[in-house]
């Protein structure tokens, strides 16, 4: 019998789906399994601890999440499983396994039919507007440092925004900028909301049952004084999420600055930032000595002042489970210029998402400091409507001012800029 809990058990078989392309049969004498491979689908190094069968299945994954589709490892896995529950038998049991587990969304149904039909069928690749050039990388504290191909693509929107990876390191020298007092304050700035977890009060509570009832026993039978609990109040987590691409260059190293004061400050805070690539250095900001943790920030990031994937990076973020749970009822802040390049629809979609999830989302881009700013790109345009805040991200001081006031009630801001327009 199949092991249902293996979602590799149906790829080690004799028997090859309908519609796949067999590979070459091993020797009579050899007990090898069949090869069941899609055409023009070379295995990819890194595989050769799959079953060969099992490749064509994780290389289809690997081509949505390349086109910007949301999907997170258990997803795939999932699609593994149902696999073996369907058989296969034809081909249209794995679409309706992958469709069922990768769960596209409506508006990119077509284009995930698009995308099975040329990879599982060999049909002519479809032409996806606006589509990358290559799957954008996700670094955490703990990852190590992949070489990729660097890419040129020049738009005619956001001059100050490019395609081009360039991979470099920083220094951070110390200053004295007055950090000290916002991290004293964040705390106690932030958000409330009410936790889950429950704490013992004498008035205004709810009754503690399990307690009130110890009570009695412990006192033979007499009705003492009832027990109350009631929940706790606790800040809101706080995500930053920093540009580090060329075209804000002249403020990332405030914005890291900025973002320790953050994590020293607030113990629910995490930080990201992204250009290329989205990079995890909450840890590293951990480290109480600035300049040792800002060396080591500098260290972990591997795509200071080169292009900008704003929705791809974004989507990669919410694609990982344990990243997409730290936005999920926090205050959002993105500090970026928002100078997305070429089609902006996966921004759009990535904004829309973490509005969504998130209690706060705030963009803070420097170009809010001039006065006569105004939120006149396409992009800017299309977030807006989804943005709780769209603020001034200039300087530490207007920052901090900000982050510091996010526990306060303010108009959205389509309405703000609605009458400044």
């Amino acid at each position: 019998m199949r092991d249902l809990n293996n979602p590799f058990s149906p790829f080690t078989g004799r028997r090859c789906p309908e519609g796949a392309d067999e590979g070459q049969r091993q020797p009579p004498m050899s007990a090898l399994p069949l090869t069941c491979l899609p055409a023009s689908s070379p295995r990819k190094r890194g595989e050769e601890g799959l079953p060969q069968a099992a490749a064509p299945f994780l290389g289809f994954a690997r081509l949505l999440r390349r086109h910007a589709f949301a999907i997170a490892p258990e997803q795939i896995t999932s699609f593994m499983q149902a696999v073996t529950l369907l058989g296969p038998r034809s081909m249209n049991d794995i679409r309706e396994a992958a469709l069922a587990t990768l769960a596209p969304s409506p508006d990119r149904r077509s284009e995930f039919e698009a995308h099975f039909r040329a990879y599982f069928y060999g049909d002519a690749k479809p032409s996806i507007e606006g589509e990358e050039d290559e799957e954008t990388r996700i670094k955490d504290d703990r990852g190590t440092r992949e070489e990729e191909k660097q890419t040129t693509r020049r738009e005619k929107g956001g001059e100050l925004s490019s395609a081009l990876e360039q991979l470099s390191s920083r220094d951070f020298q110390r200053d004295i900028d007055g950090l000290g007092q916002f991290r004293r304050k964040l705390a106690s700035a932030l958000p409330p909301r009410r936790s889950f977890r429950t704490t013992r009060t004498r008035s205004r509570g709810t009754l503690d049952l399990r307690r009130s009832l110890s009570e009695i026993v412990s006192a033979d039978g007499d009705i003492p004084s009832p027990q109350l609990r009631r929940r706790q109040t606790v800040p809101r987590k706080l995500l930053l999420l920093i540009d580090v691409s060329g075209s804000m260059k002249l403020h990332t190293a405030d914005y890291l600055k900025l973002a320790h004061a953050t994590v020293q400050g607030a113990d629910r805070a995490e930080i990201f930032t992204f250009g290329t690539r989205l990079t995890r250095v909450t840890s590293a900001l951990r480290i109480r000595d600035r300049g040792q943790a800002l060396a080591r920030a500098a260290l972990l990031v591997d795509d200071w002042d080169g292009g900008t994937r704003m929705g791809p990076t974004l989507l990669a973020l919410l694609s990982v489970p344990r990243f997409s749970a730290f936005a999920r009822g926090a205050c959002v802040v993105i500090l970026s210029d928002a100078l997305e390049r070429g089609d902006h629809a996966a921004f759009q979609t990535a904004m829309r998402r973490l509005s969504d999830r998130a209690f706060r989302l705030s963009l803070a881009t420097p170009l809010a400091g001039d006065p006569r700013f105004r939120p006149a790109t396409d992009a800017l345009r299309a977030i807006l409507p989804v943005l709780d805040d769209l603020v001034d991200g200039s300087s530490v001081r207007s920052l901090s001012d900000f982050i510091l006031a996010l526990a306060r009630h303010a108009p959205a801001a389509e309405a703000i800029w609605k009458r400044v327009s």
